[in-house]
């Protein structure tokens, strides 16, 4: 291709655009190969709510905090608040108390020691528990025995989740522990920040690969909350009671053991009050090293009004391992 130019002028800034044009090139060429640092200030269409994933230190906690009586105590702000790492006291860098949707994962036994009638029970709590939801939660439905299985991924509402339960027949061996981590892995997909795990069982496991160590791990490195619901009656000499507690403390979660119908309605609701009022907390560790051990954390509040003795949840600590991902524990 030729160019003709009219006079010398003109000639002289096309050499300077194709100048200008051969020193931008390669710096074009390295903010693609650096993840676009020059890419257009509009989102794309369809991505907007897309989380943002970072290689960060920054440590995310979901707290909870309660009277003595076990109800909810909301309000309190971030002065409030003060949290240990091993010890030392860090500085908070992140605090909400917004009443934020959820990504929750209903992970349900359906092995033949849950008859007709419990599940049944469970499908009418969960009906509670969903009409006191925030109305932007996200549901994933796992159902276990053997094998766990996906019946539901991502719905909003009762009516999916409900019909799916009214057809499963209960049958089969028990494989809890794979069945939960499972459950995790699914909820992870979500795009919510906020993220929980209802097991809803007896606690027996006859037929995991992993077993409760594994799993415990797992729920301990993972940015989420476990509730387990306990369905009885058990059989002499379970443990099922122990085990669904296990599993609920590695998060700072809670388990409940509902005797009946009415109570087990009323669990699923405290289920729903409880991630509807959690603080959200983040701070970054003020000596952090990627070690892969234990970080034990403590979170405190100060007494308040009214409020002479307050009970706090909140998982326990991480590992400290040294990943891409959008904070310790998500």
């Amino acid at each position: 291709m030729r160019f003709h130019f009219n006079t010398p002028l003109a000639a002289v800034i096309h050499l300077l655009a194709c100048a200008a044009i051969l020193i931008a090139s390669p710096w074009s060429l390295l903010a693609q190969q650096r993840g676009g640092a020059f890419a257009p200030a509009h989102p794309l269409k369809g991505v907007e709510d897309k989380p943002v994933v970072i290689n960060t230190d920054l440590v995310s906690l979901r707290v909870s905090v309660t009277d003595k009586e076990g109800r909810f105590v909301s309000g309190l702000n971030q002065g409030a608040f003060a949290v240990y790492e091993d010890g030392v006291r860090q500085e908070i860098s992140f605090f909400s108390d917004q009443d934020s949707p959820a990504a929750v994962g209903v992970v349900l036994d359906v092995s033949a020691s849950m008859t007709d009638e419990k599940i049944m029970r469970a499908r009418e709590a969960l009906r509670h528990f969903i009409q006191t939801s925030h109305e932007e939660d996200e549901y994933f439905l796992i159902g276990f025995n053997e094998r766990p299985q996906l019946l539901l991924e991502g719905v909003r509402g009762s009516e999916a989740m409900l019909a799916r339960i009214s057809g499963v027949e209960p049958h089969g061996n028990t494989a809890l522990y794979d069945a939960i981590a499972f459950g995790l892995e699914q909820v992870k997909r979500s795009r919510l920040n906020k993220r929980a795990l209802i097991v809803i069982s007896d606690g027996e496991d006859n037929h995991s690969r992993l077993d409760s160590g594994d799993v415990k791990r797992m729920l301990r490195e993972a940015d989420l909350t476990v509730y387990t619901i306990l369905i009885g009656p058990l059989r002499p000499r379970s443990n099922g009671g122990a085990v669904m507690d296990g599993l609920a403390s590695a998060t700072g979660g809670k388990s409940y053991f509902p005797g009946n119908a009415e109570l087990m309605s009323e669990a699923f609701e405290q289920v729903a009050l409880e991630l509807r009022r959690q603080y959200s907390i983040g701070y970054t560790p003020s000596n952090f090293v990627t070690d892969g051990k234990w970080r034990h954390i403590e979170v405190r509040v100060t007494s308040q009004p009214g409020f002479p003795r307050l009970v706090v949840r909140s998982r326990k600590g991480y590992y400290a391992l040294g990943r891409d991902r959008g904070g310790r524990g998500s």
